[in-house]
């Protein structure tokens, strides 16, 4: 208990320091920085504002009150991460639950880690902190993702790096933005599995994906269920002569398929003809997409 007492006596003192307008701190090698950056700080809330690049859009209300209650009985247990914006004013990198829950405690300050980092890394930090930690629904994940491509400009392969990812996961979660946007709502409302997206998403006809998708919520149809009615589908559409059900495929093309897939990170579609020739379909989302296969296509040479 002394420990945490001297502690928190601290915190109390440097986020004094804080205060001081002659020692305001603007980089890691100004002076004092090395006292504040990496330390637990008590912070006031109102100090702190929230930062843009949150991907979740939504908290649940019920779980931020049981939240803020056990904040009352026993304070604030993981701090909050900040990064410093301005003399006495921070930007929440993560940690926006404790963050609300602390203001609906009642309480003044919060316990914070703080960072010295430009937008850039805040909205790096702020996503992979998110995608790592927080319960955050397909389509969040899939959309953090897509910003961290676009924004930081990174690829696929340098996301899965980030993030501790295999590629071929994260290219599943990036086809999921491939849905029409009422499907979308529907995973993130959680009226559907990330399975059930992955299935419609072979389902190129906008309006035959939400029949699909309205049949599931009407019938509370499975994942295996979506996927054989999507097969069907595939199925009445091909030439008398094509075979596309994975069933139906000769059992060396059935496991060729499945790693051309896995090396791809991508659904790799067949069409075999009744006298044994065929062709393979490589789909792709975007130009990096496409520059991405190509890659690793021209890797091979």
């Amino acid at each position: 208990m002394a420990k945490a007492t001297k502690k928190q006596a601290l915190g109390r003192g440097l986020s004094a320091l804080l205060k001081d307008p002659d020692n305001d701190i603007k980089s890691v090698d100004d002076k004092n920085a090395d006292k504040v950056v990496g330390n637990i700080i008590e912070l006031e809330l109102d100090s702190i504002d929230v930062n843009p690049f949150q991907p979740r859009t939504s908290f649940n209300d019920e779980t931020l009150r049981e939240l803020a209650t056990s904040i009352k009985e026993i304070g604030v247990i993981q701090p909050i991460t900040v990064r410093k914006l301005d003399f006495n004013t921070f930007q929440l990198v993560s940690g926006e639950r404790r963050f609300r829950a602390s203001k609906l405690a009642g309480l003044k300050t919060i316990p914070a880690y703080i960072r010295i980092a430009n937008d850039q890394e805040s909205l790096t930090m702020a996503l992979v902190e998110n995608i790592q930690r927080q319960d955050l629904d397909p389509i969040e994940i899939a959309l953090s993702y897509q910003r961290l491509i676009d924004e930081i400009s990174l690829t696929q392969e340098q996301l899965s790096d980030r993030v501790g990812k295999k590629r071929s996961t994260i290219a599943n979660y990036l086809r999921l933005l491939k849905l029409d946007p009422i499907v979308q709502t529907g995973m993130r409302d959680g009226f559907i599995s990330m399975g059930h997206g992955r299935a419609l998403i072979n389902i190129e006809d906008q309006q035959q994906q939400l029949d699909i998708y309205e049949k599931i919520i009407s019938k509370s149809l499975s994942v295996r269920d979506t996927e054989n009615l999507v097969r069907s589908l595939h199925s009445k559409s091909e030439k008398p002569n094509a075979v596309s059900a994975p069933g139906a495929l000769p059992k060396h093309i059935a496991k060729g398929v499945k790693d051309f897939s896995e090396y791809f990170g991508a659904k790799i579609d067949v069409k075999v003809s009744s006298k044994g020739s065929g062709k393979l379909i490589i789909p792709f989302s975007s130009e990096e997409d496409f520059n991405r296969l190509k890659k690793l296509i021209n890797s091979e040479d």
